[in-house]
């Protein structure tokens, strides 16, 4: 069995309470990491009358306690910190909250996301019936605050504290999709998963000479609980593979990056077919 390398080191994941970032805490945790899961819970309302499956909102309206017992329950390490990431306050009391609890932060995932669906055209559902909002200031501070800007100033803290401390080991991992070659009917999310991987690209540049691999991880259609079988059929027609990913399928990538085997795999976007 390879060994990645992982046992001891410490994570701090957010949007943990479901989805990929709740399958990246327990596939770390299960290869010896200890685990910081930040998450925000979500007014179910926001989704009613949408065409999600019905316990979509359910999902994302929980804490990520039950994750976190899932994680021990296997012998493994966790802790939970309910955080909104739109508060410019938020990462330095997130990292606090890792270093008492656990120890210095080694591993950041950048999993959280404020999206939501907006267009430039005069229309106000997706082909799928699902609400589309208009590109305006809201719409996009709101996709902004949590993608871009919480992510950037996520890395940043991570690396003041690393270099602060004179660490030599680390690894950022983010989440995207979109990016710079655009996202119609979802264009604020888009655009701001532009901005993240800018930020991430650039850590990888600053950051190598510290130790630290930057990269970032773009799923295909992903089932965290929101796909409906028209969007599973269009998913899986347009999946090179012919197949719906699912949280672990992520996980397992995000793991990999975070291994000694990966040590010198920096300033990449990996694609998931």
């Amino acid at each position: 069995m390879i060994d990645p390398g992982l046992d001891g080191r410490v994570a701090l994941v957010t949007g943990a309470n479901q989805g990929i970032g709740a399958a990246a805490a327990r596939a770390l945790a299960a290869r010896g990491v200890a685990a910081l899961l930040t998450y925000l819970r979500l007014d179910p309302r926001e989704h009613s009358g949408e065409p999600y499956p019905a316990a979509y909102g359910q999902v994302r309206a929980a804490t990520a306690d039950h994750v976190a017992q899932q994680i021990r329950d296997a012998g493994g390490t966790a802790e939970c910190m309910e955080a909104d990431l739109a508060d410019s306050t938020v990462p330095r009391l997130l990292f606090d909250r890792a270093e008492a609890t656990l120890g210095p932060v080694e591993i950041l995932v950048n999993n959280a996301s404020g999206w939501l669906a907006n267009t430039l055209l005069p229309v106000t559902q997706d082909r799928f019936g699902r609400t589309l909002r208009p590109v305006d200031a809201a719409s996009h501070d709101r996709q902004f605050a949590v993608d871009a800007r919480a992510s950037a100033l996520l890395i940043a803290e991570f690396a003041r504290r690393h270099i602060q401390r004179g660490a030599t080991w680390g690894r950022i991992i983010g989440l995207t999709s979109g990016g710079p070659g655009g996202f119609p009917e979802e264009i604020s999310y888009g655009a701001a998963k532009a901005a993240q991987e800018n930020y991430t690209m650039s850590a990888a540049q600053e950051l190598g000479p510290y130790g630290v691999t930057a990269n970032m991880v773009y799923p295909p259609v992903t089932d965290t609980g929101w796909v409906t079988p028209a969007v599973e059929e269009a998913a899986i027609a347009a999946s090179p593979l012919r197949h719906l990913a699912q949280p672990d399928d992520v996980a397992e990538v995000i793991t990999l990056l975070a291994s000694h085997q990966a040590r010198y795999i920096t300033g990449q976007i990996i694609h998931m077919a």
